[in-house]
């Protein structure tokens, strides 16, 4: 019975882990891996080696979703405003799905440059700076939570 509970609980941790990759102040990846950790008290366990490197994928994810984004948006010479506008417009996207969570980032982005005094073209060149980091970031964790939902699966099902 603890077995299929430890199963259960995993199961919302990933699926809250794919809601993560997209809203900014969810972990998504970590959330992922817990999941996997979960398992790792039940019959169901996968090898120690695999969820110590799932540890160090998640590890490596998060630290290069803080990294990405800003390199994307510097890349397109986006200023502060711009990617502080990304975030913003990312939140509050997320009351708008689905095309609020692609637009918001973009347009957040793009307004946070023009506060900042910048030309509509420079504004709409930062913004897509920041919107192509955006979703770098969103690729990075989706396809870590990916594997590990596949971890998962082949855990519980498949082994």
């Amino acid at each position: 019975m603890m077995d299929w509970t430890l199963v259960a609980l995993g199961g919302v941790l990933i699926v809250v882990a794919f809601f993560g990759c997209i809203v900014p102040c969810v972990p998504g990846p970590l959330l992922g891996w817990c999941a996997l950790l979960a398992l790792s008290f039940s019959r169901f366990a996968i090898p120690t080696a695999w969820l110590v490197a799932a540890g160090a994928v998640m590890a490596v994810v998060t630290v290069l979703d803080y990294i990405v984004p800003a390199y994307g948006a510097k890349k397109f010479q986006c200023t502060r405003w711009g990617i502080f506008g990304c975030t913003v417009g990312t939140i509050v996207g997320m009351f708008f799905l689905p095309f609020g969570i692609l637009i918001g980032p973009f347009a957040g982005a793009a307004l946070g440059e023009l506060i900042a005094g910048r030309t509509m073209g420079s504004a709409l060149k930062g913004g897509f700076g920041a919107f192509l980091g955006f979703l770098s970031g969103v690729f990075l964790k989706l396809c870590a939570v990916c594997a590990f939902t596949g971890l998962f699966v082949w855990a519980v099902w498949l082994r």
